[in-house]
């Protein structure tokens, strides 16, 4: 069974390449999932896969890309029927 989990990013997260690190750090990760930024000015990922994976990909998003400011990592279980197929880019909501 897949980890499933819900990220909302704070801080200085957009107009810093966030969006594309949270995807190439996805990818190497093999997770599946999506990432977008929020009208808040918040980042938004979804991110499924093993345990560890996913766990090292909450610890990356707390550090982000050289240029970003993290100032929280909220994360919350989720628990999808559907699961995703890749990371993709979502647009803005």
């Amino acid at each position: 069974m897949a980890l499933q989990a819900r990220l909302a990013i704070a801080g200085r997260v957009q107009g810093v390449g966030y969006r594309d690190w949270a995807m190439e750090t996805a990818q190497r990760l093999g997770l599946n999932g999506w990432v977008r930024n929020r009208i808040d000015g918040s980042v938004e990922a979804l991110v499924v896969g093993e345990d560890e994976a996913v766990g090292r990909m909450i610890e990356a998003c707390r550090r982000g890309p050289a240029l970003a400011r993290v100032d929280a990592v909220d994360v919350e279980p989720v628990d999808l029927d559907v699961l995703p197929a890749g990371f993709t880019r979502l647009p803005t909501a």
